[in-house]
């Protein structure tokens, strides 16, 4: 029996895909749906105006030059904290839509053991049981979780001010929310690099909201057999003799 929270991010999906199009061509899988698109663009976008904004305000003897993109200081500051609670507020809604896909597994635990493969590319293709999301997915997943809760609550204590909560409790805020935002940031450099040149054809996923099925097989094996039937490795060697015959005819 479906929950509320599959309920309503059934509906959700269904209705942005009656807005928007999720187009696949031969050779490719769908990935993301219209509705996981435009929250991962909406997150995206108020991460970066909250941080720009902020900057501005916490520091602004090297961001001051950030300020005039909101329209000066006065408003920077006082349209960072609503940047914060629309990133909050469509990270929640991403949330919901990837709390299942997102829960830990044996096959995470076995892949955190072996990361040293993931990083310096030892291996070619991701682990057999590699699904839908890889653990370092889903470490940065709950990692923004947890940022996000810190931002939240102590966003909340800095636009109250102390004359609400207290100058020891607004003073821990500064230090606690700031250095939420920069290990936020720290994960989205390490994001903004998988997703283009660590692992090429990635940023397609969240454009078109396909993949090439190269691209499945090599980082999702196991979401790539679960969607086609067909086990990845082979699929991988049935490719490279195809390329291999190509090149030997050329």
């Amino acid at each position: 029996m479906a929950t509320s929270v599959e309920r309503f991010d059934q509906k959700a999906r269904q209705t942005f895909e009656s807005f928007g199009r999720t187009e696949v061509f031969p050779g490719e899988l769908r990935r993301h749906l219209v509705y996981t698109r435009f929250l991962h663009w909406m997150v995206a976008l108020f991460f970066f105006l909250a941080l720009f904004s902020g900057f501005g305000i916490y520091l602004p003897w090297l961001f001051r030059w950030f300020t005039p993109i909101f329209g000066g200081g006065p408003l920077a500051r006082a349209l960072h904290p609503w940047f914060g609670l629309a990133f909050v507020a469509f990270f929640g809604l991403q949330v919901l839509n990837w709390l299942t896909p997102m829960k830990w597994t044996p096959a995470d635990s076995r892949w955190i053991r072996n990361i040293r493969n993931a990083v310096t590319g030892a291996e070619k293709l991701e682990p057999p049981d590699t699904g839908f999301f890889n653990a370092g997915q889903k470490v940065q997943f709950w990692e923004i979780l947890i940022g996000s809760v810190v931002y939240l609550i102590t966003g909340i204590v800095l636009w109250m001010g102390a004359d609400t909560f207290g100058r020891v409790t607004v003073a821990a805020s500064y230090v606690l929310h700031d250095i939420s935002a920069l290990i936020m940031l720290g994960g989205i450099f390490v994001h903004i690099y998988l997703s283009t040149i660590g692992e090429p054809g990635t940023f397609q996923s969240m454009t078109r909201g396909a993949v090439s099925e190269a691209w499945a097989w090599t980082f999702h094996p196991a979401w790539y057999k679960e969607v086609t039937g067909r086990d990845p490795r082979q699929a991988h060697e049935e490719a490279l003799r195809r390329l291999k015959s190509r090149k030997r005819s050329d």
